[in-house]
This record gives structure tokens, sequence and C-alpha cells, in this order.
């Protein structure tokens, strides 16, 4: 073959051969490049690239000299922990005045009325109001000093934040109270705090007062603000007990006319005696400075300044309770950068319609609702082809998130998550989660479904609501992120549970400048939570992880023994078994005197009966509660998942009752974070029991 014949053998074809071929091509043939070519071209578009961790993410936290092994956050330059991010801003008096200038007097606080839109005041409306409650109350003799306690007893409203800045403006204390308490424990609170002043949202609040008034209970409360309109009948019964009824309207009137100049409050002065539900005895008053807040707010604006800094642009959706301190800082860092706080109507029953209206672009959560969301997508897939898909979809999102990226406008978010992201108002750009203890499977699938950062803390009051938290660019499970950078934790032998520093386990204890000055006026219980030094010990057992993180593994307060010495820790058995899909509750129980574990499972009202009708079973819930083979292939599956989760023998539970009822905050079961009261449930379920341990043979 000559060179030119060579040459035209293995020429290029001639671009009317190509169109001749590809006209030789099927139509569904064409249609398929034409749809893979635009897929390709739609994903190198859309497809962002990772964001830049603040740290090495294989490092997350440094060990510092001299301390017993305390790690910091990587994010420090040095091993001082943080105590403010701003210089101007040292007390959340100071926090507020700074959201008033960077809003430019924009909207601040928002409600809204049943099918109605949101009504706004503004920063500077709020900072009005605020001066006139706080001058009203030193109209009536109340001192502008942080010895000087006033009691908050009302659902999350504009009126909640008016108070509070309305102390702060004239460094006074606040002290929330919630009902979930119970009776007893407000009467408590009341007479511990020597509160004679009281704001109150409803009526029925203000005749549950005047009864333990009446009753001699609370001798000391003179006084009641009542924020929603009420009857002159409770003026009268007021004046019979000798306690002032006034409105929240004639209070501001009040402070109107004779408004006082703020006297603003030092970083180390008392802002607010947050009692902690606890899970027995009476609640314990955990006094938080201003310092403390302020610090805690630092430290979240520090790990994320660079990826989300929060701006007048964000909403907030304000539903978790006030008197708690994780939704105090959360609205403490918004209140700063002059954000807006849409509080929800008050029925947590409504908080989707309030989303779709409010369409917030910052929404923290806690896990129980995170449990609920993940449930009700998956129950919603009642298909095998349906679930394959979720599935599948779920499954290339997470696969963007172990390279980093967050996104919600890939082709999955379009075709899959895109109702998923609309149910939540369709703007959300971050999501915390803290207070308990979230699945992993859970927190991954909504951190890939909702596309947002989604960021996950530990912590409790008395460290002023966080300690540890996940950073930017680190969208693994699993564990809490890294110290914040405001304080040091260190973990700390727990020898009767087989855990040790030496090997990086331990109780978990904190010292920073977010830790709790003590207990009001109980110095054994301060004793018991911060030693000499001034570290706040926690209760729970903490894993330092290859990459510098922490990872809670057990709770040292809930562990108690089996009869042949082997120590259980309930909390983390349940956790597990909660993964099994018809079951919505779980509280594992056992005693010294016996063998092995029992539990009560409360099976999930939306996924029995669905779930059992594949393993053959129907009829009511109720019927199929009732039902001892429903009961035994609900054990199977959960011995199955525990199993799996490498639970050891003695730590799998042998026999349980089911039961149709949810523990509730309501029926005194749940505290008010959500956590079980083991003494009740005990208590409650004593027959059950019983009946378990006398009929199971091992």
């Amino acid at each position: 073959m000559q060179a030119h014949e060579l040459f035209r053998y293995f020429r290029m074809p001639e671009l009317g051969d190509f169109r001749q071929y590809v006209r030789s091509l099927p139509t569904n043939t064409l249609m398929g490049f034409g749809a893979f070519a635009a897929l390709t071209t739609f994903w190198y578009a859309t497809r962002p690239k990772a964001l830049k961790p603040p740290c090495d993410l294989s490092m997350q936290s440094v060990e510092v000299e001299g301390t017993d092994g305390a790690r910091r956050s990587a994010i420090l330059d040095s091993d001082e922990p943080l105590s403010f991010f701003y210089d101007d801003v040292t007390t959340l008096y100071e926090t507020f005045q700074r959201g008033i200038q960077v809003s430019n007097n924009g909207p601040c606080l928002g409600s809204r009325k049943p099918d109605q839109p949101y009504e706004w005041i503004s920063y500077k409306e709020v900072a009005d109001k605020a001066e006139y409650v706080g001058s009203a109350l030193l109209q009536k003799g109340y001192k502008p000093s942080p010895d000087q306690y006033f009691g908050i007893f009302a659902q999350n409203r504009p009126e909640w934040v008016i108070i509070e800045q309305g102390c702060y403006a004239y460094s006074m204390v606040v002290v929330p109270l919630y009902d979930t308490l119970g009776n007893e424990a407000i009467t408590y609170i009341i007479n511990k705090a020597e509160l004679s002043l009281v704001f109150v949202d409803k009526s029925d609040k203000v005749d549950l007062m005047l009864e333990s008034v009446e009753n001699k209970l609370t001798p000391g409360l003179k006084t009641i603000i009542i924020m929603d309109p009420f009857d002159s009948d409770v003026v009268e019964r007021g004046k019979k007990c000798g306690v002032e009824i006034m409105s929240m309207k004639a209070l501001e009137d009040l402070g109107r006319a004779n408004r006082r100049k703020p006297k603003p409050p030092s970083p180390g002065d008392l802002a607010v005696i947050c009692f902690t539900s606890g899970t027995t005895g009476n609640p314990k008053g955990a006094l938080i400075t201003h310092q403390n807040v302020v610090s805690d707010c630092s430290a979240f604006v520090k790990v994320t300044e660079n990826v989300v800094a929060p701006s007048p642009d964000d909403i907030l959706i304000s539903f978790l309770p006030l008197a708690h301190m994780f939704e105090r800082v959360v609205e403490c860092v918004m209140l700063c950068h002059g954000a807006k706080i849409g509080f929800f109507q008050g029925d947590i029953r409504l908080l989707m319609d309030d989303l779709k209206m409010l369409q917030p672009t910052i929404f923290p959560v806690v896990p129980r609702l995170l449990n609920r969301m993940f449930d009700k997508i998956f129950g919603q897939a009642n298909t095998t082809m349906k679930r394959w898909i979720l599935d599948f979809a779920s499954k290339r999102k997470e696969a963007e998130l172990r390279s980093g990226i967050i996104r919600n406008n890939s082709l999955w978010d379009k075709i899959i998550f895109h109702k998923i992201q609309a149910s939540l108002g369709g703007k959300v750009r971050l999501m915390v989660t803290g207070a308990a203890p979230v699945s992993a499977t859970v927190l991954t699938f909504l951190r890939a479904a909702l596309g947002c950062q989604f960021y996950e803390g530990y912590g409790q009051t008395e460290c002023t609501a966080g300690c540890s938290l996940t950073v930017p660019g680190d969208w693994t499970a699993g564990h809490v992120g890294a110290p914040m950078p405001c304080c040091l934790i260190k973990l700390v032998d727990v020898e009767e549970m087989n855990y040790l520093a030496a090997k990086g386990e331990g109780e978990i204890c904190v010292k920073g400048s977010n830790v709790f000055k003590g207990y009001l006026k109980d110095p054994a219980k301060t004793a018991e939570a911060l030693d000499k030094d001034g570290w706040l010990h926690t209760g729970d057992i903490g894993k330092w992880l290859p990459n510098g993180t922490l990872k809670i593994i057990d709770r040292k307060k809930h562990i108690f023994k089996l009869a042949q010495g082997e120590y259980i820790a309930p909390e983390k058995i349940e956790n597990i078994y909660q993964r099994s899909e018809p079951v919505a509750q779980v509280f594992v129980h056992g005693e010294s005197l016996q063998a092995f574990l029992i539990a009560i499972v409360i099976p999930d009202v939306e996924t029995l009966s669905s779930w059992a009708k594949k393993k053959g079973f129907s009829g009511s819930h109720a019927d199929l509660c009732r039902n001892k083979d429903v009961k035994k292939a609900i054990l199977d599956d959960m011995v199955r998942l525990g199993k799996e989760a490498g639970l050891k023998p003695f730590e799998q539970v042998k026999g349980i009752t089911l039961h149709s009822e949810l523990f509730t905050v309501e029926n005194g079961l749940l505290t008010p974070t959500l956590k079980s009261k083991r003494p009740e449930l005990r208590k409650y379920f004593r027959s059950q029991i019983d009946e378990l341990y006398s009929t199971i043979k091992i």
C-alpha cells in the first residue's frame, strides 16, 4: 500500500460521513445521547466546590500542655479559649445594640395569627419597648441590679424577648418557668429564686399561680403581668390574696411615662437562672452570666464565620423553648447580627404551616423532630420502587457529602428532594441539632435530603448549651465535633466502667468561659458538678476519635449492674433499638437482682401496620400491640439490630412488653428536653416489669 493510500485509509472521517453515521442511529439512541450530554453539562455547571474547612479535618482538636490531656479547638491560634468574637459585644445588652446597628433598624420580631402572614416589629421598636418594661420595673421599686430576679412563664413570643432585653438593659436577671416542669416544680422555683413578680402569657397560668398563693405555697409572689387579654374577675381574685394583676400594655405605658436611662450589666454579671428539668428530684437553678452566653455564641460564630455568617437577611423560626439555653444561644446569635426571629403560633401541630409562611433560613432542631421527619419520608416511600429510588438518590448525595459538598440544586434535589426542602419553607441554609443524641443514619440522610449546612452540637445547660460542635466541611456523622473555641474538654477515668483517659475514653469534663457559676443556693450540688479547678463534670462518657472529634459513647449517671456484675448503659442500647422500623420509643430496664434486661416498647403508629402486613399480620394498632406474634417479631428485629451494632449478649433484652401510648412530657415520662424520666418510667411500668421477670426463664 502506497503512502497516500495509507493516509486515505487511516484518515479522519469527513463531516458528511459523520452526519451519515448519526442519521443511521435509532431515534431512542439519539435521545439517550442527548439526555446524557444534557445531564453531564448540567452536572458540571451546577456541581459546587467543597467548602474550605476552617482547620485540618484530620486533626480538629489539639492537646494543651499541662492540662492532663485536655484538648482545644484547632481553629484557635493559641491555647487561650475565646471569650468574645466582637470587641464591642461582651454582654447580652451589647449583643442587641449591635443588632440595632447592623440591621439598620430592620425587622426584628415577627408573629402571626392563624391563616395570616407574619407581622414584624423593628429593632428600634423592640429596644424602646424593652426600656419601657425595664423602666416600669424600676418605677415599681425594683433594683437595677444582678440581684434582682423576674420570672417569665410563657411560650416563645415577641414579649419574651422584649422582657428579657428590658431586664438586661438595667442589669436585672430573668428566671424562665415552663409548665412542663409541673406545678410543684414551678412553686419550688418561685420560692427558691424568691420571685415577687412573674410575667405570664395566658390566663390559665395566672389561675395556677393565684391558686398557689391562695394555698400559701408562694407567699412571696406579689405581682403578675399578663401578656394576653384577661377578665376583670382575675384582677379581683388577685386583690383578695394580695397579688397585683397588671397587663403588659399597662406596664409599658408606665415605663413610657417614667423612662429611665439604661444601666447596662458587666460581662461577669448574672443574666439568667436556668432551671434544669432533671430526671428526678427538684430542678436546679444554673447561674448563667452574660459572658457565659456571649462566649458560647462567639464560639459558634468563630467556627462558622467563613461559610455561613449570619446576616440581617437571615430568618430564624423560634419554636424550641426559650426556657432552655439551646434556643437562647441561637437567638442571641441572630440578634447580634440583625437577623429576624419569627415565632411559631404556639401549637407544634401548626409548625409546618408556620415554616411555609415564614420561609426561615435558620432552623434549630432536636433529634425527636429529625426522627419524625426521617420516618415520615420513608413511610411515604411505600413501594419497593419508591424506596429504591429514594435510597439511590440519597446515596448519590451522600457521596457528595463525603467529599465535603453540600447543595440543594443537584438533579436529585430537583427530582426527589425538592418537596422535602419546600416543606421547610424552601430557603433553609443552616440547621443545628442538639439536646440529645441523633442517629448517624438519620443525620446523614437529612443532610443529603435537605441540602443545607447541618451541624450537630453537644453540651448541657451548665456549659450554656454547647461545648462541642461539628465544623464546616466535616459532614460525617457519629460524633459531636471538636471542642468549641470557648472551652477545653478533657476525659477523666471512670474506673468502675473500665473507661480510662489513657485509652482516650472517660467522663467528659469542660472548662472555659461558657461554664456556669454554680447552682442557685445549692453548694452541695454545685460541688458535685464543678471541681476545685473549675472543671464541669458532665456525667457523659466520651471517646476521642483519631481526627480529634468527640464521640459520646455512654452515660455515667444511668448505669446499673446486673446480678452477675456487668455494667449496663441503657441509653446506648435504646438508641440502637429505636432504629427498628416498627419502634417509636424504648425503655430498657434491668435490676441488680436480675440476670437479664427487659424493655417496654412503644410501636410507631405510622409504621407498625405496614411493617406487620409485610410479616403477615393484620389488625388495628391496638390489636397488633396485643398480638404475641407481633411482639416476638419486633423483639427479633431489635435483637438483630443489637447484634449488628455489636451489643454483648448480656446487653440484649430477653423480653418486651408492647404499650400503645407514647412517652410524653405531658404524661410525665419525658423531661422538657425529651429525655426519659427513668424513675417515673420504672414506677409507671412496675407491673409489666414484674410480669416480664416472673415469666421469662433463661
